[in-house]
C-alpha cells in the first residue's frame, strides 16, 4: 500500500478532529461522525473542497477517505478514485464505490467501479460539461460512507426579468435548412442588352445637343440635332429606349465620324459579374442561387447565376459568372461586391443559430437554459451557412438555448472563473 503525504493528511485529520471536539452540525463545512462500525454513516454535505495527493477532490469520513479524480490524458474522460485509511493507500479491491451525477435538467449519470492498478476506474465516459451535483457512496469493512457536493462549471443563474432587460433571447434546438455556399467577389456592371450606342449614320455637323452625362432620357427623345455635311440636310438622333446617359462624346460644332456620340444604359438591367476560380466551376453552375451583399445596408440580395462569360478575366484568370441584380437595391455599375453562391442545400435534423456560438475553454458552445439557470453545452459541429450550423453531438433536440447576447453569459461565467479542475 502506498502512503499519502503524511504531513498533509495528519494535519488535515488533526484539524477535522479539532472541529469534531468543538461540535459538528448540518452547517459544518466538513462532516465528522463517530458512529459504530455496524451503523451506516450519514450523508456528508461537502461545501468546502479539499485536494488529495492526485489533485482530486478529497472526501473524508473520520480516518477513511476517497479521492475523486477525472482522468482525461489520452483517453475519454473517466473517473479514477483512490481510497485511503489511516493515511495509507488502500488496495482498490477493498472498497466498493458507486457514484451518481445529477445534471442540469434532472438527468442522472450512474457509475460503478472496478479495481485497476492502485485505483478504481468508472465504467463510463464523463461527458462534457463536467458540471453536476455529485453523490458518492463507498463501503469499506462493512461501513458505508456517503458524500454529496456540487461541482459546477460554465453555469450561471440570472432572473428572467434581468435576462429580458439584457436582451437575452432563446430558441429551441431542432431541424433547419442550411445553404452551403462558396464565397466570391465581383463587380456590378450593366447587362449586355442594357447598353445602346448612338452614332451618326454619315458625317454631320453637330447643331445642338439636348442631353448631358447622367441625364435620364425616354424612348424617342431627341439627343442631338445634326446637319449632313454633303446634303446640308438637318436631321436628329433619338433615344432608342429609356435609359441613362453614361457617355457623351460630342459638342456643338463637332463633325461626326464613326464613333458613338452617346451611350445609353438601362439601370433596370444590371448584373453582378462574379469571379469564380476554375477549380470551382464543377460545383458552381448556372441556375444556382447567389446572395449578393447590398452596399447600402449590407443585407444580401438573392438572385441566381444565369451564365458564364465565354472568356476568363485577363488579370485575375478567374471565370466570370453573371447574376442579375434588381434596380433600387443600391447597386451601381463599377461597385465591388461580396457574394455567396449556394452550392448545396442540406436538411439538418439538428442545428443551432450561428449567433448563439461562443468559445469556452477549448470548445465551441451554446448556453442551454433550464428555468433561470444557463449552462454551456460543448458542441460537435458540422457544415454551416450564414444563419445555421449543424450539430452532430453535445446538444439534445428540443433544448432551449440562447441565441442573442450569449456573450453576456460567457462574461459572467468567466468573471466567476471557468475552472476545470478535477
Amino acid at each position: 500500500m502506498k502512503k499519502m503525504n503524511s504531513y498533509y493528511l495528519c494535519s488535515l485529520f488533526l484539524l477535522i478532529t479539532a472541529v469534531g471536539f468543538v461540535g459538528c452540525d448540518a452547517s459544518s463545512h466538513i462532516a465528522h461522525e463517530m458512529a459504530p462500525v455496524e451503523r451506516p454513516q450519514k450523508l456528508h454535505l461537502e461545501t468546502e473542497e479539499l485536494k488529495g495527493p492526485n489533485g482530486g477532490r478529497l472526501l473524508l469520513d473520520g480516518n477513511f477517505a476517497i479521492e475523486v479524480t477525472i482522468f482525461e490524458t489520452g483517453v475519454d474522460p473517466q473517473f479514477r478514485l483512490y481510497a485511503y485509511q489511516n493515511n495509507e493507500r488502500l488496495s482498490p479491491d477493498e472498497v466498493q464505490v458507486t457514484l451518481e451525477l445529477e445534471r442540469l435538467g434532472g438527468k442522472i449519470d450512474r457509475f460503478s467501479f472496478t479495481p485497476q492498478a492502485d485505483y478504481l476506474v468508472g465504467d463510463g465516459i464523463v461527458t462534457e460539461p463536467h458540471s453536476f451535483v455529485v453523490s458518492v457512496s463507498a463501503t469499506h469493512n462493512d461501513r458505508v460512507s456517503s458524500w454529496r457536493y456540487d461541482s459546477f462549471e460554465g453555469r450561471v443563474e440570472i432572473a428572467d426579468t434581468m435576462a429580458n432587460a439584457a436582451g437575452i433571447e432563446t430558441d429551441i434546438a431542432g431541424p433547419a435548412t442550411l445553404d452551403v455556399t462558396v464565397p466570391v467577389t465581383g463587380k456590378i456592371d450593366f447587362a449586355p442588352s442594357a447598353v445602346a450606342e448612338i452614332a451618326s449614320p454619315y458625317p454631320a455637323k453637330v447643331l445642338s445637343v439636348s442631353a448631358s452625362l447622367g441625364d435620364t432620357v425616354r424612348r424617342g427623345e431627341t439627343l442631338v440635332r445634326l446637319e449632313n455635311v454633303t446634303t446640308l440636310q438637318p436631321f436628329e438622333l433619338i433615344a432608342p429606349s429609356d435609359g441613362v446617359v453614361i457617355e457623351r462624346n460630342t459638342n456643338v460644332g463637332d463633325v461626326t465620324g464613326a464613333e458613338a456620340l452617346f451611350v445609353l444604359a438601362d439601370t433596370a438591367q444590371m448584373e453582378a459579374r462574379l469571379h469564380v476560380f476554375p477549380q470551382d466551376k464543377a460545383i458552381v453552375m448556372p441556375g444556382m442561387s447567389v446572395f449578393v451583399q447590398a452596399p447600402m445596408n449590407g443585407v444580401p440580395v438573392e438572385t441566381e447565376i444565369i451564365a458564364y462569360k465565354p472568356m476568363a478575366d485577363a488579370i485575375s484568370q478567374t471565370l466570370i459568372a453573371r447574376a442579375p441584380v434588381p434596380e433600387g437595391a443600391g447597386f451601381y455599375p463599377g461597385l465591388r461586391v461580396n457574394s455567396e453562391i449556394v452550392v448545396e442545400t442540406i436538411e439538418a435534423p439538428l442545428a443551432v443559430r450561428t449567433s448563439a456560438l461562443q468559445r469556452f475553454r477549448d470548445f465551441t458552445v451554446v448556453f442551454a437554459k433550464v428555468g433561470e439557470t444557463y449552462e454551456v453545452r460543448m458542441l460537435d459541429l458540422g457544415a454551416r451557412d450564414r444563419d445555421w450550423v449543424i450539430v452532430h453531438g453535445g446538444l439534445e433536440p428540443g433544448t432551449e438555448y440562447v441565441v442573442s447576447n450569449a456573450f453576456l453569459l460567457k462574461a459572467d461565467v468567466e468573471k466567476d472563473g471557468a475552472s476545470h479542475d478535477h
